[in-house]
């Protein structure tokens, strides 16, 4: 079959490699549909944080933003998979360990993340083997776009939960990348009244596109009482900014990260009486994310830009723009194409 390979920094290309067989517990899913995200560009660039710590190495297949059909079962797999249109949890836990047993697999120290970490081959290719344990099924109604970007959504709507969020507050969302427009999608959804703050340029206006009226950069941001922010961005200088901006008992969601760490003045966490929730995965959140999509009440499409094929990849990973992309953030792959 065809897979998109990373072999070093810099360097990426589509080509044959060896059909997956599904080992006991996995399936084999054809898929149908793709998305690029930060992480992704990272790998490429060399920068990514696991190549550092040994959880990745070179060669590697990336993709874990995917959806697609479910077309071989290895043994031990409930026949009922089989046909089935899905999507997958990117972080599988060893499901043994305290964590796991808890539910929190995708902190598992051993975990594997699908096109991360671990030698997990990813999704960018004409196949794909994943443990049935992390497949979620998707309604007919969502079609093959929505049902790619479920698990971007799940980091974002779990951003939204951490800022607990009700009708009337006011939320300022930094970053008008994909998880931050995804997380002002959520909060209104939710009723809050949603700020979006931004570098000047397309980033902002596109936002403005989708209906979101409050958008601006530091510069204009007027001096509104917050009662939550959500740091999308990939800024060191923005969470202490943050802790600094919110209300007094307000929240400040982390879900951004930066090269660089951050530096925080702990007196502002308590002399405001903060909370602050840092958010790393989708995984609790990927069933309320496929309702809401289904429901109507979240509606994510405006923010893919194009879909291309498989020979396209290497090139918008090194930042060329497909051909006719529209002003979203999002880069959709279908692999079935070439």
């Amino acid at each position: 079959m065809r897979a998109l390979v990373i072999t070093g920094p810099g360097e990426a290309a589509a080509g044959d490699v060896a059909p997956p067989l599904a080992a006991p517990g996995e399936v084999v899913v054809d898929v149908q549909r793709v998305g690029i995200c930060g992480t992704d560009l990272e790998f490429f660039a060399g920068s990514m944080a696991y190549l550092r710590s040994g959880h990745a190495r070179f060669p590697m297949r990336i993709g874990h933003e995917w959806m697609g059909t479910v077309s071989q079962l290895g043994d031990g797999v409930d026949p009922g998979w089989s046909g089935r249109r899905v999507m997958g949890d990117t972080m599988l836990g060893c499901g043994r360990c305290r964590r796991c047993l808890r539910g929190h697999q995708h902190v598992c120290a051993a975990r594997q993340e699908v096109g991360i970490r671990g030698d997990r081959p990813g999704a960018l290719a004409e196949q794909l083997t994943v443990p049935a344990s992390s497949l979620h099924l998707l309604p007919d109604q969502l079609d093959p776009a929505l049902g790619a970007l479920v698990e971007p959504g799940g980091n974002a709507l779990r951003a939204v939960q951490g800022a607990a969020l009700a009708p009337g507050h006011r939320v300022l969302i930094m970053g008008p990348g994909t998880i931050g427009l995804l997380c002002a999608l959520f909060a209104r959804a939710s009723g809050a009244e949603v700020h979006l703050l931004g570098l000047a340029g397309p980033g902002l206006e596109f936002a403005r596109s989708l209906g979101l009226a409050h958008v601006w950069t530091q510069e204009t941001l007027p001096d509104l009482p917050v009662d939550a922010i959500i740091d999308a961005a990939p800024s060191a200088e923005l969470p202490p900014w943050a802790l600094s901006r919110v209300e007094p008992g307000g929240r400040v969601v982390l879900i951004g990260l930066a090269e660089e760490p951050s530096r925080i003045d702990t007196r502002d966490l308590v002399l405001g009486d903060l909370t602050v929730v840092g958010v790393l995965s989708a995984s609790p959140a990927l069933e309320e994310t496929i309702a809401a999509y289904a429901d109507g009440s979240v509606d994510p499409r405006p923010l893919i830009a194009a879909t291309i094929g498989l020979d396209e990849v290497a090139g918008v990973l090194a930042g060329a723009r497909p051909d006719g992309a529209g002003a979203g953030p999002k880069i959709h792959i279908d692999p079935q194409r070439g």
